[in-house]
């Protein structure tokens, strides 16, 4: 396996999470190291492809790398902890001494512990409702920063419960149930970032409901995480003769929401297309008078809420 560059010989990132710059909208990138994920499945499944993919992540202006090893795109299949650790390991490793901030996206506490022990520093966890007691353990045990998302069921199971009378209020007050648990357990509040769950369970419209409610969730005080990037409300949104636009055309539709999340106070953006993303943050950043736009490694980094655009 390929050596990543070191510092001052190829893109480096933040380092750790409290690095993070505070003033601004981040980019979190989409690294699926997977065969059978719904846009990009077998794209960077080598380790080689994924890790030279996340290095140039990093440097098209991503944060956050988010490296996962299993597709949960809806009607997949569950994907053994053995299998997936064995496909992500290798690429966290060499991410890290690459200096990027990465989360890794499991629901299995076993790879969650070993992607930490392997450099990574958030767990970015889709299983929602069915969160195990083990993860909530190993998060508090660890104070691991942890994307808290909203979902019902499995990707086999999910579509049959997107049933809501209020949308978002449900999912809201679903996530504080489970933010309660965490926070018993003993991780800090403020490690806690919430994500609606954009397409997990949710049905075409719902999903744009959510996002219009992107105040309700960021007026608890944590950070949101928005990860819209594809997903199959868009290609929904753009359809032509009744035929969704399929996965890898729709990074202009993503783009904009990343825009509007980011004008709504979004802490970060969820995307496949790092340069697209980064680009409408900055202008969204730009438009609302943040400054700088944009902020790279080893910029001055400002003390603005997280995330927050000046209203």
């Amino acid at each position: 396996m390929r050596t990543p560059p070191r510092t001052g010989q190829g893109p480096t990132g933040w380092g750790s999470f409290e690095a993070l710059p505070t003033g601004r909208t981040l980019v979190m990138g989409i690294l699926n190291v997977t065969p059978d994920s719904f846009s990009d499945g077998g794209l960077h499944a080598g380790h080689d492809a994924a890790i030279d993919r996340g290095l140039q992540m990093m440097a098209e202006g991503a944060d956050i790398v988010d490296v996962g090893g299993e597709s949960t795109r809806p009607g997949s299949e569950r994907l053994e902890p053995a299998e997936e650790q064995r496909r992500i390991l290798p690429v966290v490793e060499a991410l890290a001494t690459a200096g990027a901030v990465l989360s890794v996206d499991t629901y299995h506490p076993a790879t969650a512990e070993a992607a930490l022990d392997a450099g990574a520093h958030i767990v970015n966890d889709v299983s929602g409702l069915s969160v195990s007691p083990e993860m909530i353990d190993l998060v508090a045990r660890r104070q691991a920063p942890y994307v808290l998302m909203h979902a019902r069921g499995t990707p086999a199971t999910m579509d049959a419960l997107a049933d809501y009378d209020d949308v978002a209020g449900e999912v809201l007050a679903e996530l504080e149930g489970l933010r309660g648990r965490l926070v018993g357990a003993g991780l800090a509040p403020e490690r806690i970032v919430l994500d609606p769950g954009l397409g997990f369970a949710k049905r075409g419209a719902q999903n744009w409901e959510l996002l219009r409610a992107l105040p309700r969730f960021t007026a608890t005080g944590h950070r949101v995480l928005v990860a819209a990037s594809r997903k199959r409300f868009l290609g929904t949104l753009l359809e032509e003769d009744g035929t969704p636009r399929p996965a890898g055309q729709r990074d202009a539709a993503t783009a904009a929401v990343s825009a509007l999340a980011a004008q709504g106070g979004a802490w970060a953006v969820r995307v496949h297309d790092v340069r697209a993303g980064a680009d409408a943050v900055a202008a969204a950043h730009a438009w609302c008078g943040v400054e700088p736009a944009v902020l790279r490694p080893g910029q001055a980094r400002t003390g603005a809420p997280t995330g927050a655009v000046p209203r």
